[in-house]
């Protein structure tokens, strides 16, 4: 309302003084005798052109008064009354900026909170005509290294970047500064420093409310300038309907008690250095995140795709620490690593989540550099900023989420890494404890509590500090570092206790389930292993004779094909659908051998849920979780084991190295899974049916619960991708496996007691009739899609599509059929079970139906 008052008593008074005028005149008219002779009338002062505002810029003085509060830094920023105004330099113009929205403040109950990212985009300032400044949204999908050339003009000519603010110039300063206001710009709902649509949707709200949102401030510092906003949105009208409707996203309790949403946002402008960091191009061997883009040069007669990776600019303070480094010295870095504990994290874990960040200077040590990277303790009294993107930072968020991630925020032309907000939740911890006990507990008596002590809890935490660090330094998850550690060596105490269960932290092998009582293991966790200390070295050494990354390349080609001879330094795709060696949550290199020693273990720890959960007065949700906790674990083991059927070693070679990329996984191996299967999950795993337990928690004894695992086992063993790879590499070689075999080898497991002549129990009876029907259905089977990861990728898949009718499967799947019709025929007259012989006899109705429709 004070805007509104003030518009309008300027008009007010301007009306004011034309009616005076107006008056006067009519007087004078009836006093004075009409004239013959014509005057001409007098043009009113306010009207004359003279007096009409210029257009343009105003002196600066005008427009930035002494009532002007004003923060200087990449963007010197004023402040007066409510409004804020920016100088861009000229200097600044062209140059590439970095934003990055975060959220400052959340609503409650929406799984979003303080100090998550939002949004990031590059921009640029830039001169318009008509007395304006531009704001360019910049993305960078292609490139022309020399602007010199004709094909430079082709290429911007193909990527016009969209303009997403416009400006006048309020002022000019010096002639090489304007002075523009975006009070406005920033209040409003700009999504490249808002909610984008789909996160709106998500959230269930709409437009943002003008006057409910505003600016809280802007400050600037040298590198870098922070926005801090309040916006209020609207929210989409609930609707009410007798049939259930598909939902898109989910209401927050204020939209539902207030009808309206408030968060806060900061977003963080970071100006990019004037010469982009040296690229270090991507290697499919080692595992960094990377970015990419089209570059079009004058001589190539293709499009190249540029693909670098990511990581920290670690740089020698002068020429002559280079050449100590190059001697083999370990050297300070101009510029360190630095993490913050955010102060709002309990006390007792902040020396935890420290320590999970300092764990990582051995590895930079061995990569030529000493005190590269260190936490540091953030004082709830220092005047930093945790938004503030020059700093990176450890968050604590009070949340009942059962994670931690590590992202980064880099430089798109070059991989520099620029800052890191690792996000901690609170009820990690939770699934900390959930994954300890249930893999560990066997041989640790610290994991066979309720609540674990804090030093025990404080070890976990570090090592979840240590592996999101590693994300942030530009580490991908390493699934296939684990497959290096041969299965016996995860039992002998010494082995462990030197080399670790796994050889990278980044790996998901959580912890030493192999390891037996007898054994004394008691190193159980993962630590920063060989692959990671070469990984470290891949991505942060400095080679000071390398001229450019072209030659850089060269160099590091000869370090990573000697460094991969060695199994504990290679790199194992996380998103390989194919090769068992590359697997989360898996140990060693023998699942089917591990998943024994785990499920032993299991059998172990679950008699004992009941009293290591139990809590006077408290009912049984903590049994009924930790419960879930085994089945959860020995359905990993399952998944381990079955990726081995059908399965494809996938090794990254370049031409200079010797061997084949992809290698079918041996036929003995795959037979051996098969074994594992019919003898721990298809031969019914009575000890899961506990009745101690399944009688505190839910009113079904474990028949549902039985089936449903092995039918989901039955499904992924049969599922048409697999059934695609064993029919071409099976028949292409006799020495591979092949789909017959793997049906003939199900069979034999699966319906043993047509052999045995034993009666059939109900776990059985459902069992077959799950595999009939699959089998079935396989009579008729529809299309599949096949992944592969094509050498040199990054992260993605080709794909292709195979019609399964057109292939053997079909014709196995009767074979199959016609051959268990023939021996359940057999069976039958020499079966007394009254409930064995109906299920034979049913199934034999349902085969006959489906070998013959009528």
């Amino acid at each position: 309302m004070k805007l509104l008052r003030l518009a309008l008593v300027p008009c007010a008074i301007f009306g004011m003084t034309l009616t005076g005028n107006a008056q006067k005149k009519d007087d004078k008219k009836k006093e004075e005798p009409a004239k013959t002779t014509q005057t001409p009338t007098a043009t009113p002062p306010v009207v004359k052109p003279a007096e009409t505002p210029k257009p343009g810029p105003k002196p600066y003085k005008d427009v930035i008064t002494d009532k002007a509060k004003t923060s200087k830094g990449l963007i010197t920023v004023h402040k007066i009354d409510e409004k804020y105004f920016f100088e861009i330099a000229d200097t600044l113009l062209g140059r590439d900026i970095m934003t990055v929205t975060r959220y400052s403040k959340t609503a409650a109950g929406g799984g979003i909170f303080g100090g998550e990212e939002v949004n990031r985009q590059m921009i640029r300032w830039e001169k318009g005509p008509d007395n304006k400044i531009f704001l360019r949204s910049i993305s960078i999908v292609m490139s022309s290294p020399d602007s010199t050339k004709p094909i430079f003009q082709a290429v911007r000519n193909s990527s016009a970047d969209p303009i997403v603010g416009a400006f006048d110039i309020k002022a000019i300063k010096k002639d090489t500064v304007s002075v523009i206001e975006v009070t406005d710009f920033f209040k409003a709902d700009n999504q490249i420093f808002s909610l984008d649509p789909v996160s709106k949707q998500l959230l269930k709200i709409t437009a943002q409310l003008p006057d409910r949102s505003y600016i809280q401030h802007i400050r600037s510092y040298p590198i870098n300038t922070e926005i801090r906003t309040v916006k209020t949105f609207g929210v989409v009208p609930p609707s009410v309907s007798l049939m259930p409707i598909p939902q898109i996203g989910q209401y927050l309790p204020a939209s539902r008690d207030a009808g309206v949403v408030t968060m806060e946002f900061n977003t963080s402008m970071i100006l990019l250095p004037k010469v982009p960091m040296r690229k270090r191009f991507f290697d499919q061997r080692v595992g960094y995140f990377a970015n990419q883009y089209s570059v079009f040069g004058e001589e190539s007669q293709k499009s190249d795709n540029e693909v670098f990776a990511v990581r920290w600019r670690l740089e020698p303070k002068s020429k002559e620490d280079a050449e100590r480094q190059k001697r083999g010295e370990a050297i300070e870095p101009k510029k360190p690593i630095i993490y913050y504990i955010d102060p709002a994290t309990p006390k007792k874990w902040q020396k935890y989540l420290k320590a999970g960040v300092d764990d990582w200077q051995k590895a930079f040590e061995k990569a030529g550099w000493k005190n590269a990277i260190r936490g540091e303790y953030l004082d709830p009294k220092d005047s930093l900023s945790l938004e503030d993107a020059r700093y990176s930072v450890i968050r604590y968020f009070a949340a009942d989420i059962q994670n931690a991630y590590g992202p980064n925020v880099h430089d798109p032309r070059s991989g520099e890494i620029l800052e890191s907000h690792i996000g901690w939740y609170h009820n990690v911890m939770r699934l900390l404890r959930n994954w300890y006990m249930i893999q560990t507990a066997a041989v640790d008596p610290r994991a066979r509590t309720k609540n674990f002590s804090d030093e025990l809890m404080g070890e976990l935490v570090r090592f979840v500090s240590s592996h999101e660090v590693g994300h942030t330094l530009g580490l991908r998850h390493n699934m296939g570092a684990s497959s290096a550690t041969p299965v016996e060596k995860l039992r002998d105490k010494n082995w462990v206790a030197k080399n670790g269960h796994t050889s990278s932290i980044m790996d998901y092998a959580r912890f030493n389930y192999v390891a037996q009582p007898e054994d004394g293991v008691t190193d159980l966790f993962p630590r920063i292993g060989d692959y990671d200390d070469w990984a470290i070295k891949w991505g942060y050494g400095y080679f000071a004779d390398a001229k450019d990354a072209k030659e850089e390349k060269k160099m590091l080609n000869e370090l990573t094909k000697e460094a991969t001879k060695d199994p504990r330094k290679r790199f194992g795709t996380e998103i390989s659908p194919y090769d068992p060696r590359y697997q989360t949550e898996d140990l060693s290199d023998n699942a089917m051998k591990a998943s024994d020693y785990g499920i032993k273990n299991l059998q172990r720890i679950l008699p004992n849920l009941t009293e290591w959960s139990k809590e006077d007065g408290e009912f049984y949700k903590e049994l009924s979780e930790l419960y879930g906790n085994v089945v959860g674990q020995y359905r990993r083991y399952i998944g381990h084991v079955t990726k081995n059927v059908g399965g494809v070693y996938d090794t990254p070679k370049t031409y200079d190295m010797e061997g084949n990329v992809y290698e079918v996984v041996p036929k003995a191996t795959q037979k051996e899974a098969v074994a594992f299967l019919n003898r721990q999950v298809f031969a019914t795993p009575t000890w899961l049916i506990n009745p101690a337990i399944l009688n505190k928690i839910n009113i079904e004894t474990g028949v549902e619960a039985i089936k449903s695992i092995q039918e989901s086992t039955l499904n992924n063993l049969l599922a048409g991708d697999r059934a695609a790879r064993l029919m071409e590499t099976g028949s292409t070689n006799s020495a591979n496996y092949n789909l017959d075999e793997l049906m003939t080898d199900l069979r034999g497991g699966i319906w043993a007691e047509l052999k045995t002549r034993k009666a059939i129990d109900v776990y059985r009876r459902n069992l077959q009739k799950v595999y009939v029907e699959k089998v079935i259905s396989l009579l008729n089977p529809t299309s599949t899609m096949l992944m592969t990861v094509p050498p040199g990728v990054t992260y993605g898949y080709e794909t292709r599509i195979v019609d399964l009718k057109k292939t053997d499967l079909p014709s196995i799947a009767r074979a199959n059929l016609e051959s268990l019709k023939a021996e359940i025929k057999a069976a039958l007259p020499l079966t007394t079970d009254k409930m064995s012989k109906y299920h034979l006899q049913d199934v034999l109705s349902r085969i006959e139906k489906a070998l013959d429709p009528k």
